[in-house]
């Protein structure tokens, strides 16, 4: 896949790029409000300019659904993780978001592409990922793509009493 498609007249997903950053925290925040979740605090493009764009290589990487017009409608952010029980690293993908207006109209395959070819990329056998239990949009997508699922809990715990 090129980092950016050849034809003005389609939607494209290419790496975010530093001018990205305030329209990709809108929609973080638009997909916080979607998941139920609080949203995010103060200052998070500032602490996302340093992952995505600070020391070679990057922590977490971004990649940005554009719409023809070059409006950007959805995003998704994945990182290197490991995995204990098969001795392997994986790409985990953190989040996946489309405006609403912008679903069903083929970007979620091509961000899903994206990630795959970013995972190939990096030498890395394998895409993970979580959904909420209720999001049945997204398990329908996913199950549609071929992915297979495993039931679990993701908990939370801070590190400060």
């Amino acid at each position: 896949m090129s980092e950016r498609e050849e034809d003005p007249g389609r939607a494209e997903v290419r790496h975010a790029r530093p001018e990205d950053l305030p329209r990709v925290v809108e929609l973080i925040v638009e997909h916080a409000a979607y998941e139920k979740s609080a949203p995010p605090a103060p200052g998070l493009a500032d602490r996302l300019a340093g992952l995505l764009f600070g020391p070679e290589p990057p922590r977490l990487r971004c990649f940005v659904a554009a719409l023809p017009d070059g409006t950007l409608a959805g995003y998704a952010t994945c990182a290197p993780e490991l995995s204990t029980w098969d001795g392997t690293e994986y790409l985990h993908m953190d989040c996946l978001y489309l405006t609403e207006a912008s679903r069903g109209h083929g970007l979620g395959p091509l961000l899903m592409a994206a990630l795959r070819a970013e995972a190939r990329t990096l030498g890395l056998p394998e895409l993970q990922w979580q959904t909420p239990v209720w999001n049945e949009g997204a398990i329908r997508f996913y199950d549609r793509l071929g992915a297979t699922s495993k039931e679990k809990r993701r908990y939370t715990l801070p590190t400060e009493a």
